[in-house]
């Protein structure tokens, strides 16, 4: 039941709102998250396009990452503030507009700034549409649409590169942008008669100096990530860029702890569902987010196919993930996050290492066999350990929540695709990428390293207790700390 306090849409019932609402947020998720990779394949194309060189266009692809790094923690402030049926109408008619806007770009000073409000959009979409479905569902309820809305999360940064590729292959890279608007014209159609409007308990006052502090800390660290291993920087500037991005987030926790309405409540980590969903699955996501970059290399570089058949490959995981949203309820109800969290990351973790068997002698059936169990198990872990993180956090914390689970997720991301390329360029030293048998060993090692980190994620679950999230998996009150 939703607090007191707020505001729901009058023109629809509380029936309706629960059918619509998941679909409206799992399309601005989905949005969100191929945008993050759709650009990446089209960068040649619109060097070309634009008259300049592929790698001043890297600022295209970083602008929007640090953007949504630089938005996200001050969106559950400006949701309380505002209402949720208004900061998500504007932000998804923002990042509609912004896209028209890219794929209008006549150089690269447009196309970065146009850029940046679409990632400012979607720094808004995501926590707020997730903040709507955490008021509008009972904790019994919140597993079930839960399952529904992290599809996205899963399929988008997999068909972002392949989606991309096929766009300039067959019309042009701006026709990557304009996906965008039939999505969120459908979005906004619905928006304001199923989006309930929730606003804070009493406003608060803005932390402006723990805003600064905090999204300078997360741009530039994420601008780090996003570059990683692709610019021209040296060890001794990237150095002094990371340790002013943590002085700048330390001197952040030191400031959240003397005032009274901070901009992200680190108190939150005191309870431990919270503090095990974010962490353990920080974690967990390395792994995860490096395969969206990890096996387009091993398909086309190791293995020699087109990128429409590399492409292809990714869809046995997608239907995988919206499989298991069928079972992930029976099965925490049986066994409780506990256990399925411990079990399945172990799980996670198998199935990255099984690429590493994977040669151009395979048989394509068992890939797809490693791609739909990919699928499943990731699926599973995403939506255990999102639901999870809400299980104990007041309604009133909720979007104070929100912003730090999605903040985290966000740079672990990041953290996943960077550390899947260290890894990856690391064992391929200083070998040609041309040479398929020396690639395709580089990976084999890089899936068994990144799945072995992934398996050791799961000593995180080993602190929650047998009956932590028992309210959202079986309907029962949390257990007491």
């Amino acid at each position: 039941m939703s607090p007191p306090f707020d505001k729901t849409a009058p023109a629809a019932d509380a029936a309706a709102v629960k059918r619509y609402l998941p679909w409206v947020v799992a399309t601005a998720l989905f949005m969100e998250q191929l945008d993050s990779t759709i650009v990446n394949t089209a960068v040649p194309a619109m060097a070309a396009s634009l008259g300049v060189a592929p790698l001043s266009l890297k600022a295209v692809v970083a602008s929007y990452i640090v953007s949504l790094a630089v938005g996200i923690p001050i969106s559950g402030w400006i949701a309380d503030r505002f209402g949720t049926r208004r900061v998500f109408s504007i932000a998804v008619a923002l990042f509609t507009v912004a896209s028209v806007a890219c794929g209008l770009s006549v150089n690269v000073t447009m196309l970065v700034a146009s850029r940046i409000l679409q990632g400012l959009g979607a720094a808004m979409m995501t926590p707020v549409g997730r903040l709507a479905i955490v008021r509008t569902f009972a904790k019994s309820e919140l597993l079930v649409a839960m399952n529904f809305v992290i599809i996205p999360a899963l399929i988008g940064p997999l068909l972002g590169p392949t989606v991309g590729g096929l766009i300039v292959h067959w019309v042009s890279w701006r026709e990557i942008f304009f996906v965008n608007v039939p999505m969120g014209i459908a979005a906004l159609a619905i928006i304001h008669r199923y989006m309930p409007d929730y606003h804070g308990e009493a406003p608060r006052r803005l932390d402006f100096v723990g805003l600064v502090l905090f999204s300078s800390s997360m741009a530039i660290l994420s601008w780090l990530l996003e570059i990683f291993g692709e610019h021209d920087i040296s060890a001794l500037q990237g150095g002094a860029l990371l340790l002013l991005s943590l002085s700048l987030l330390a001197a952040y926790v030191w400031h959240a702890r003397h005032i009274v309405y901070p901009l992200l409540r680190l108190s939150l980590f005191r309870i431990r569902t919270f503090r095990v969903s974010v962490g353990g699955g920080l974690v967990t996501r390395l792994g995860i987010g490096g395969m969206p970059f990890l096996l387009p290399l091993l398909y086309q570089l190791g293995l020699g196919l087109p990128a429409w058949e590399s492409g292809l490959l990714t869809m046995p995981t997608a239907a995988a993930a919206m499989g298991m949203k069928f079972l992930s309820s029976r099965l925490l109800r049986r066994y409780g996050f506990r256990s399925v969290l411990i079990v399945n990351t172990i799980l996670v973790g198998t199935t990255i290492c099984l690429f590493s068997l994977v040669t151009p002698a395979t048989p394509l059936a068992v890939i797809v066999l490693f791609s739909l169990a990919q699928g499943f198990f990731n699926s599973l872990q995403f939506s255990s350990v999102n639901s999870m993180g809400y299980a104990d956090i007041a309604a009133t914390d909720s979007s104070m929540a929100t912003s730090i689970a999605s903040t985290m997720q966000q740079l672990s991301m990041s953290f996943g695709l960077a550390s899947a390329s260290l890894v990856a360029g690391w064992y391929l030293g200083n070998v040609p990428q041309t040479d398929a048998l020396a690639v395709t060993g580089a990976l084999h090692r890089t899936f068994l390293t990144v799945g072995g980190l992934t398996m050791l994620s799961s000593l995180a679950f080993w602190t929650l207790r047998p009956g932590d999230g028992d309210n959202v998996s079986r309907g029962k009150k949390p257990v007491a700390e």
